[in-house]
């Protein structure tokens, strides 16, 4: 076991823990922050999506050790004193979710496109998005919640 020092959702928290133990385990066992969710544990399915110095990355497959010296940011992190962040209030208005188990990963995925890029396009929403499944199909519901935080007019079209 190491000591490490990890700046999650602007705090320093300090963590032992094998060095080879994933980010994921990490947030979820050893700091009780159980937003993001463990699926397939091959990166293929985004529902453990974080962000690292505000780039989405898969957390089931960074160690530990490779997230010490990044701002991570988890679905904890987006509310700021009891508001949604404008992706979360806006994933919440168009009812982009069913059961919820991809909900903060997507979330966090658009989140980082956001981030990179005010006014994306449909396709750049898409590729954004790809590589996390929502296994209860809501994509069109996804795709218009990215729309309206992107501040799209409510029809979105598909251009």
């Amino acid at each position: 076991m190491s000591e490490f020092v990890l700046n999650v959702n602007g705090a320093q928290l300090h963590v032992n823990a094998p060095e080879d133990e994933s980010l994921l385990s990490v947030l979820r066992n050893r700091l009780n922050l159980t937003g993001t969710k463990y699926g397939c544990g091959e990166g293929q399915c985004g529902a453990c999506t974080v962000m690292a110095d505000g780039q989405a990355i898969r957390s089931c497959l960074v160690p530990v050790s490779s997230a010490a010296l990044a701002k991570i940011v988890t679905i904890e992190g987006l509310e700021v004193d009891g508001k949604l962040s404008r992706v979360q209030q806006a994933f919440l208005d168009e009812g982009a979710l069913q059961c919820g188990y991809c909900t903060s990963g997507m979330i966090m995925s658009a989140t980082s496109l956001l981030n990179s890029k005010h006014k994306p396009t449909h396709d750049e929403i898409v590729e954004a998005m790809n590589g996390n499944v929502c296994r209860c199909g809501t994509y069109p519901r996804i795709l218009a919640a990215i729309r309206r935080a992107a501040g799209e007019p409510e029809d979105g079209g598909s251009r």
